[in-house]
């Protein structure tokens, strides 16, 4: 059992994740999940606000497909990222494992252990500023959301403001694991876990980490069939997801394979996807808008939701 307090939101029973009705459509590839990146001159917090939020939602929007399918067989999947935490201000990894531990590898000199990362104070701001938005918008159906804390309380959050009355938590929402290197620090990776830390840079996506970790398409396997699951029980309807900037770039890049996503999704930034419930063929809306966050703003270089998110 995790030492943590768990959710006070009633959890479901674990159950068997679907396979997409679609096959994944590879793209270009993306290269390393380019993390260990030491601080330097630049890592100053820079906190963009308003002006530069909007241009980043802007910069950001997307869409795909062709027109066919009616309006009515499209689930709306509004998928949010989870608020800021100390770890994603301090540029520390976050990753897991298969016992619900949640363990860091730290780009600082401090060793930060076993721990999983709550909100920090702007982070529950964010998480009100996104949900005030969202209970503007038409009301969802459900809310689902990965079960580490900052996640949980993300979606905790909206679902209060929203006034839904239960959030779903799955693991299936997780970050990328990353195996041997799960705790480790920088300076040790590459000597202590060498085979682990090539796996991790290598730029193949089927390259599975040491010690449990996934591969890229592992992880993009196990999300896009939770996305499914999810459109097969809201067919026609609205649901928010609640996610990790890694595990988010990857519905992206199953919904869009032919169009790179660059630049961030920042903390409670909002992307939308439509998802047939009859061909499972999607087409992107909007992708990382942070125009809610107007008091806020987001750390432009907190660690997370680019290629280096583990």
């Amino acid at each position: 059992m995790p030492w943590w307090p768990l959710p006070t939101t009633k959890l479901p029973a674990p159950h068997l994740l679907p396979a997409p009705p679609a096959p994944f459509l590879p793209s270009s590839p993306s290269g390393a999940v380019a993390a260990f990146l030491p601080p330097g001159p630049s890592t100053a917090p820079r906190r963009i606000r308003l002006v530069d939020a909007r241009r980043a939602a802007l910069g950001m929007s997307s869409a795909s497909g062709s027109e066919g399918e009616t309006a009515g067989e499209f689930t709306e999947v509004v998928i949010v990222r989870h608020g800021e935490t100390s770890w994603n201000a301090s540029r520390i990894i976050q990753v897991f494992n298969n016992v619900c531990f949640h363990y860091i590898v730290c780009v600082m000199p401090e060793f930060k252990g076993h721990l999983d990362a709550e909100l920090n104070e702007i982070g529950r701001q964010q998480a009100v500023a996104v949900a005030h938005r969202l209970s503007k918008e038409v009301k969802p159906a459900a809310i689902y959301s990965s079960d580490l804390k900052r996640a949980a309380e993300t979606a905790q959050t909206i679902a209060r403001i929203c006034n839904l009355p239960n959030v779903v938590f799955d693991p299936a929402l997780r970050e990328r694991h990353i195996g041997d290197l799960q705790g480790m620090k920088l300076q040790d990776a590459a000597t202590e876990k060498p085979d682990a830390y090539k796996a991790f840079m290598s730029h193949k996506r089927n390259q599975q980490i040491p010690g449990g970790g996934e591969s890229l398409d592992q992880l993009s396997e196990r999300c896009v069939s939770y996305l499914y699951n999810i459109v097969e029980k809201h067919k026609g309807e609205r649901v928010i997801v609640v996610s990790h900037g890694g595990t988010i770039r990857e519905l992206y890049r199953h919904a869009s394979p032919m169009k790179p996503l660059h630049g961030k999704i920042h903390n409670t930034s909002v992307s939308v996807i439509l998802v047939s419930g009859t061909t499972g063929r999607c087409i992107v809306k909007t992708v990382g808008d942070i125009s809610h966050l107007q008091e806020t703003g987001v750390l432009e270089n907190a660690f997370g939701g680019d290629k280096t998110s583990a």
